[in-house]
């Protein structure tokens, strides 16, 4: 969330963040927020909401807002269906995995569990399948013989700094859709989500 602050502050990216939402009334994340001039809000979770009726709560709160784009960011709650639908084509997440590989938790530990050589994270549009929406963008790590959860989750997290705020400014400068359960860029639908690599990024159609 901070990264995406950051960089929708520099010159000549296509977005700002207008309001940081939570589930979580005390979420560190809302005081970097509010450090950082943005509006904030807290949904709570409260018992006597079942997951419906929280999502619509959710919902109206946001639409106050009237976004272009919803971006998760470390929102760890599991979105119904129709709130899904409701904003279907705009909702971003992250992922610390190369999708399809490892959705859900525990994916630093699944990596190095599985001796994988590489690891990284993917930024994709949201669908009622979790972590299964149309990939955009991955950003790729080596994982060293010497890694554990932390280094890798270290370096994996630095390059989603990097991949997410770009992600965004593609879809708010008009570049990126998601369309026909596939992601278009400039046009074209991605056969393959772009891999991006140091301050470059390449794609195949």
């Amino acid at each position: 969330m901070q990264a995406l602050v950051e960089h929708s502050r520099a010159q000549a990216r296509s977005y700002r963040v207008i309001q940081v939402i939570s589930d979580k009334p005390a979420a560190a994340g809302l005081a970097i927020a509010r450090d950082l001039g943005v509006a904030t809000r807290s949904v709570p979770a409260h018992k006597t909401l079942d997951r419906a009726a929280y999502d619509r709560t959710l919902a109206a709160t946001i639409d106050e807002c009237e976004p272009a784009l919803i971006v998760l960011a470390g929102f760890m709650r599991i979105l119904s269906e129709a709130f899904v639908e409701r904003y279907a084509g705009r909702i971003m997440n992250i992922h610390p995995s190369l999708l399809p590989k490892y959705p859900g938790l525990h994916t630093h530990r699944q990596a190095l569990a599985a001796h994988d050589p590489l690891h990284g994270a993917t930024v994709h549009f949201v669908t009622a399948e979790l972590d299964g929406g149309p990939p955009i963008i991955q950003a790729r790590v080596r994982v060293r013989p010497d890694d554990n959860e932390i280094t890798l989750a270290a370096r994996v997290q630095n390059q989603e700094h990097r991949i997410y705020p770009l992600a965004v400014d593609w879809y708010c400068a008009g570049r990126l859709h998601c369309r026909d359960g596939r992601a278009w860029l400039d046009g074209a639908a991605l056969a393959a989500p772009v891999q991006y690599d140091g301050d470059d990024a390449s794609r195949d159609h």
